[in-house]
């Protein structure tokens, strides 16, 4: 009989924020794949947990995995879990999970604590709908590529980032976004918890002001500007794009840019000329 892989969410920073279901699991599988050893020896230990941990994280994840489902396959069972929150939400475990599905583990999750859930009630935004891009690339010019994608993003946007980028990010965020109202939470469930909202300009100052630590969720209010419906004969427009000397390429960006059009959708025309 196979065994169970189970998903474990775990507390972000207050340890009484952990499921009984959870340390129930913990003290039954045959053993558990911890991101760092370390950190989770202090979870079990305060718990008065006893098992077998093995190390799984983004250095051994694809060789780890291996070894995980070979001893999956022959009936043991692991729970997985990361340093904080979910396995697999800008943390270790997709690989793996991707991995049982491929041989027919069983996978069960348990739900836990996570940061952005409190960062987006905390907000006040809209909640109804809601987009989660987790850490934004570390280039510059990345970084400014993924924001230009979201300028007319109308769901409220969701992002992680490090002590040591913050300021530099909500510049981004401001070239990109103007004075668009945000919501930056730190430290959630911890000690030195905390919560500073305002247009962008003002939170940079504000953090700029400050030493900054702790772990952060960045909630960007969505787009309220209304886009106009722009009527375009997206095949003229190409070709006249082109017999001006652009080529395909540049003639798609531009349409694209310059009318916020589907790009998959213009390219598609580009190669029926």
């Amino acid at each position: 009989m196979d065994g169970k892989l189970y998903v474990c969410a775990t507390p972000i920073g207050n340890l009484e924020d952990i499921t009984l279901r959870v340390l129930n699991v913990l003290k039954e599988v045959d053993f558990i794949a911890a991101e760092d050893t370390r950190h989770t020896i202090k979870l079990l230990n305060h718990y008065e947990i006893k098992n077998r941990l093995i190390s799984y994280h983004e250095h051994n994840e694809k060789k780890r995995s291996d070894e995980i489902i070979k001893k999956l396959l022959s009936g043991e069972s692991c729970a997985l879990v990361s340093d904080a929150g979910m396995p697999g939400i800008s943390d270790p475990g997709a690989i793996i999970i991707k991995e049982a599905i491929n041989n027919n583990v069983e996978i069960i999750v348990l739900p836990g604590a996570t940061a952005f859930v409190p960062a987006l009630v905390m907000s006040g935004f809209d909640t109804d709908k809601f987009v989660f891009e987790g850490f934004l690339p570390n280039k510059k010019g990345e970084k400014n590529k993924a924001l230009e994608k979201l300028i007319y993003e109308s769901r409220t946007i969701i992002f992680y980032e490090s002590p040591h980028r913050l300021t530099d990010t909500l510049k981004a965020m401001i070239k990109a976004f103007g004075k668009r109202q945000i919501s930056v939470s730190r430290e959630i469930t911890k000690k030195f918890e905390e919560t500073v909202r305002g247009d962008l300009e003002e939170v940079l100052t504000y953090f700029e002001s400050k030493d900054i630590k702790g772990e952060f969720v960045l909630v960007v209010k969505g787009n309220e500007e209304v886009i106009p419906e722009i009527s375009i004969d997206v095949d003229k427009a190409l070709r006249e794009l082109i017999d001006d000397g652009m080529t395909k390429k540049d003639a798609v960006n531009h349409l694209v840019k310059t009318y916020k059009l589907n790009k998959n959708e213009v390219y598609q025309k580009s190669l029926e000329l």
